[in-house]
């Protein structure tokens, strides 16, 4: 159930009369602009989250690397628990 011809013939004829057959090109022009314009910001905002996402990830594995090349191995957070059993003398 789309717009079958006879629809759009009409609304064709709408576009006509309210714009006239000079300035349909120049509408159709600032259409085609302006939808050129939102995808091209809408793709730099895509790139910028996916860049923002996978900074971290890139931060992390850089350090895993860094730690692997010294020849230590870094305790995870996790394991890095606070010793209560000594007792101050």
């Amino acid at each position: 159930m789309g717009i079958g011809w006879t629809e759009l013939l009409v609304v064709f004829c709408v576009v006509l009369l309210f714009f006239g057959a000079k300035r349909i090109p120049e509408v159709a022009r600032a259409l085609g602009k302006a939808s050129r314009e939102f995808k091209k910001a809408r793709d730099s905002v895509v790139d910028e989250v996916r860049d923002s996402v996978d900074e971290p990830k890139k931060e992390t594995d850089e350090e895993k690397k860094a730690g692997q090349q010294d020849g230590k191995k870094q305790p995870s957070p996790e394991k890095q628990l606070p010793d209560y059993d000594k007792k101050d003398e």
